[in-house]
């Protein structure tokens, strides 16, 4: 596990956009926080470091919104799902399998469909500050544990 504090929604973007930059196709995020954690501005950053240029908005009422980047990003929002089962729907295995990179938000809400490998973060809002967030990293599987590692060496870094 790896565990990330950022000061601001700029630098909650630019974590978003080192994760991006590591994501390959078929590599499933699930998001999980509060209302106002943070799990949008995290993807708007996820969608720049994949080379999106269109505007990233939350997919609350949509369910998904789909961008072309250097790989497609497939955001989907879980928060509307009347129940976990309404993924199957949506036909969650071509997403979750195809030729992208899958950023769920509300990942919890169907958690019996996540993959087994993926990246799990937890958004936490700290109270001393409306600004600051905790991102605790949870690698499932290899490829994440290699995904972790470098996004550690990277932000030691200042990348």
């Amino acid at each position: 596990m790896l565990t990330l504090y950022t000061q601001s929604a700029g630098e909650t973007e630019r974590l978003g956009e080192v994760i991006g930059g590591l994501l390959q196709p078929g590599d499933v995020v699930a998001l999980n926080g509060d209302l106002g954690a943070g799990k949008t501005c995290l993807a708007r950053g996820v969608a720049r470091g994949l080379g999106v240029r269109d505007r990233v908005t939350s997919p609350t009422f949509t369910l998904i919104n789909e961008y072309n980047g250097m790989i497609p990003l497939y955001h989907m929002d879980m928060y509307r799902l009347g129940s976990p089962e309404e993924l199957e729907d949506l036909g969650y295995e071509e997403y979750f399998f195809g030729p992208g990179a899958t950023l769920l938000e509300w990942a919890g809400q169907v958690e019996q469909y996540l993959p087994r490998r993926r990246l799990d973060i937890f958004i936490t809002k700290l109270p001393d500050d409306e600004e600051k967030r905790k991102f605790e990293l949870v690698p499932h599987g290899e490829r994440f544990e290699q995904m972790v590692k470098e996004l550690t060496r990277r932000v030691r870094a200042g990348n």
